[in-house]
């Protein structure tokens, strides 16, 4: 699979992650309207986030500068060889 390069494209791609997460978040609520479901989600929600940002920014940019992740299975794949390593 090629890179996706266009811009228009990305901006796409992006608007249609924001209105899949919307939807399923407004389902969840739906399913089960309390406080506590509203909270645990917008919580995991916060988290996973954390953890991309940590994934991508923190790790490229303070751990290990040389590495430039491609996506999540990347990132993976260069903690495992990091471990073997040691």
């Amino acid at each position: 699979m090629k890179d996706l390069t266009s811009s228009a494209w990305i901006k796409v791609k992006g608007i249609l992650f924001l209105l899949l997460g919307i939807a399923t978040a407004a389902l969840l609520i739906m399913e089960q309207p309390t406080w506590k479901v509203a909270g645990l989600l917008a919580l995991v929600i916060w988290c996973f986030c954390r953890f991309y940002y940590f994934a991508f920014y923190v790790i490229e940019k303070y751990v290990d500068p040389g590495y430039k992740f491609s996506g999540l299975i990347s990132f993976v794949r260069h903690l495992c060889k990091r471990e073997r390593k040691k």
